[in-house]
């Protein structure tokens, strides 16, 4: 992946997120207080006001992804963010998204659980966000950044992505990506693409056009299924042409680790002291977790024929990458729950391992 060039700061990662919002022209976030991600509601309560934007806290999770669908009905860019338990509370929220087929973008700074949790990092809402998380068949397409640069970037994306599938779009984070600083370029690398929503928008009967209705109810024979099918077709788009990943030094090794987020932080740490060592190690890294890059995973273990799962949580991702791998590779794994992080000790000597 081609490195960014402009004029760096140093930035908090919820705040870099944030501002990838307001330069995408996101113009309305609903949202509530909780930890680890507060940074960004109390950037934006003062930064979306300056661009006349509408921020506003509302009184719960369940409010505040509803009142995204009510804003996403009129057009308008929204967002929302949250951690764990509050995107739970969010779930039911996001399938009406996904069926009336709205697009907004939804941000899960991960802590852990299972339950309430605690506010450590933690990579155990996967399974979450790769299976559309509340009711219905139906998906969301998830990114996930590993530092600040992506979190910018990522978030500036995710409203393009969410305008051209017109479906929600989530940015998988964590506790401590959102809380760390590094320097991160706070522009744009490329202009946002805003459509004409003008034929399918709830802003009123104008000029007497006929009168609208989005819902994700039907009741007539057969319709409702016909929906999904039709949210299926949008699907298969994504998995064709979203698939997104970053993939180091695999040309020439003999192992490779697959992990995203801040786990994809850490094994580049162990990665550097193994081929110190004379091990030759490589790193892949999914960007999308949905769409999953399981066609660049099958052609890697058809390489390399040692493949490590690092993940925070105790085996979550690791099945999609079996399921990739089958039996072309052998696939280990390494995970630590609930804040618990792998040292570069731990890594190198399951990398000795296999």
């Amino acid at each position: 992946m081609a490195e960014r060039t402009g004029n760096k700061q140093l930035v908090k990662g919820n705040v870099a997120l944030a501002e990838g919002a307001v330069q995408a022209g996101c113009k309305c976030y609903f949202g509530y207080p909780i930890t680890p991600q507060n940074a960004v509601p109390e950037y934006l309560s003062w930064r979306l006001p300056e661009v006349g934007g509408t921020f506003l806290q509302a009184e719960s999770e369940v409010a505040s992804i509803n009142m995204v669908l009510g804003a996403a009905l009129t057009g308008a860019r929204v967002m929302t963010s949250s951690s764990s338990p509050g995107i739970s509370l969010m779930q039911e929220g996001i399938s009406f998204l996904a069926g009336d087929q709205l697009p907004a973008v939804i941000v899960n700074m991960q802590r852990c659980g299972p339950g309430l949790g605690g506010i450590q990092p933690t990579q155990g809402d996967y399974f979450q966000a790769t299976r559309g998380g509340g009711h219905g068949d139906y998906r969301t397409l998830v990114l996930a950044p590993a530092n600040v640069q992506e979190l910018f970037d990522f978030t500036y994306l995710a409203f393009d992505l969410a305008d051209k599938y017109r479906n929600p779009i989530l940015v998988l984070g964590d506790a401590i990506l959102g809380q760390m600083k590094e320097p991160a370029i706070l522009e744009p690398d490329h202009p946002r693409e805003e459509p004409d929503k003008s034929g399918w928008t709830l802003t009123g009967a104008k000029d007497g056009r006929p009168l609208r209705n989005i819902r994700s109810m039907f009741l007539g024979e057969g319709v409702q299924e016909q929906l999904n099918y039709t949210l299926r077709e949008k699907y298969d788009r994504m998995e064709r042409d979203e698939v997104r990943y970053d993939q180091r030094w695999c040309d020439d090794a003999d192992c490779a680790i697959i992990a995203f987020g801040t786990a994809a932080r850490i094994a580049i740490s162990a990665i550097h002291e193994a081929r110190d060592e004379g091990i030759r190690v490589g790193l892949f890294r999914p960007q999308t977790l949905y769409p999953f890059p399981f066609d660049a995973i099958r052609s890697l273990s058809e390489r390399v024929k040692r493949l490590l799962v690092l993940e925070l949580n105790t085996g979550q991702m690791v099945e999609d990458v079996r399921a990739a791998v089958g039996d072309r590779a052998a696939v280990g794994f390494h995970g630590r729950p609930a804040g618990g992080l792998p040292s570069v000790t731990e890594v190198l000597a399951k990398i000795e391992e296999l």
